[in-house]
């Protein structure tokens, strides 16, 4: 495979997984970006047009002994990426440090990368021990990068619109916190943070727009480990969804009310999410890799789970998460990275309703 500037730009192998979080994303030029964890850095592909199909790329941004890439995207279009890597310090030690690189301009390079230490950034050999990193962007354009501490905590580190970083802070709670929790940016300016401890489901949020988190708020619900995700579902209102297994497929959640299932099959990983209008009906679109590696689509009625899902198993399989996003005509896309290493990306097909039927390999 191609490169953009040295390297292979080869994809890991069958047994590694797609990125986490955002990595398909839509520039504020209408052009879809997919972002790939390669062995010697990141890859990319690019739309070369608004609404495809041709893409160029792979790109490679390289990054030595990088892993756990991560990609979130704020409303200013900034897509930010976020690994894990461990390496010697300047004193012999063995330490690990969460990277970070923005990519401003569709298609364009990404800044170089920068390195925000870790949580234990006095005892590297303590950081060892901490988890990959989550990135959620606020509304005004603050990145919080989370991590669980080598502890078993949630910390938190915070670069605000103007690229001055805060001190880590510690999101106190009892323990036992899921590394891969889920965040979501409200259009309200709030965040709102979930995750899976031995209490049960932990909730932080934000008591105003770049304020403190209050909480946790810790209810006794029990996911599936690493497989939570969130969605703005209602004004300044959050939606979580995981796997449940004692039911036999997934779950919604609001603050405040009762899981309600969905049926389908038991993600492997986090749902992949979408809020999108079909027929002129506000739907949330979910996508996810079941047990046998194939993609499972689902699509039920924004906030009304109870009513049920449509269930449909795609004959493609794939590694990690699917992800969904919008194309610059606002169409549905799915992309998801194949068992041989190579991104496929399929598109709403026209005539309403929500259907995949041709997918392209990058």
């Amino acid at each position: 495979m191609r490169s953009g500037r040295g390297g292979t730009g080869t994809l890991r192998g069958p047994a590694a997984d797609a990125a986490y979080g955002n990595w398909l994303t839509l520039g504020k030029d209408g052009r879809l970006s997919l972002y790939a964890p390669a062995d010697d850095g990141v890859v990319r592909w690019t739309e070369t047009a608004v609404g495809g199909p041709a893409w160029s790329g792979p790109h490679l941004h390289p990054v030595e002994g990088m892993t756990h890439l991560t990609v979130a995207q704020g409303a200013d279009g900034y897509v930010h990426l976020l690994g894990r890597r461990e390496r010697v310090v300047a004193t012999g030690e063995r330490g690990v440090e969460i990277l970070h690189a923005i990519q401003y301009q569709t298609g364009r390079a990404l800044a170089d990368w920068r390195s925000i230490g870790n949580p234990h950034y006095k005892h590297w050999e303590q950081g060892l021990g901490i988890g990959q990193p989550t990135g959620v962007v606020a509304r005004d354009g603050t990145l919080h990068v989370l991590v669980r501490s080598s502890g078993g905590g949630l910390a938190l580190r915070r670069e605000d619109a103007n690229g001055k970083w805060r001190l880590w802070e510690s999101l106190r709670q009892g323990g036992g916190v899921d590394p891969m929790p889920a965040a979501v940016a409200l259009n309200s300016g709030r965040v709102e943070i979930g995750a899976v401890t031995d209490a049960g489901l932990a909730v932080w949020r934000q008591t105003r727009p770049g304020g403190d988190f209050e909480g946790p708020h810790t209810v006794p619900l029990h996911p599936r480990r690493g497989t939570m995700a969130a969605l703005e579902t209602g004004p300044d209102r959050a939606t979580f969804l995981w796997a449940d297994p004692a039911a036999g497929g997934g779950a919604a959640w609001r603050p405040g009310g009762w899981p309600v299932p969905l049926g389908g099959s038991v993600p492997e990983h986090p749902y992949a999410l979408l809020r999108t209008t079909l027929d002129g009906y506000d739907y949330v679109v979910v996508a996810h890799r079941d047990a046998e590696g194939h993609v499972v689509l689902g699509v039920g009625a924004t906030e009304n789970e109870a009513q049920g899902f449509w269930w449909y198993v795609l004959p493609e399989r794939c590694l990690g998460s699917p992800a969904l996003a919008h194309d610059g005509e606002g169409r549905a896309v799915m992309a998801l990275v194949a068992p041989d290493g190579r991104p496929r990306v399929a598109r709403q097909e026209p005539g309403g309703g929500l259907t995949f039927a041709r997918w392209d390999t990058l």
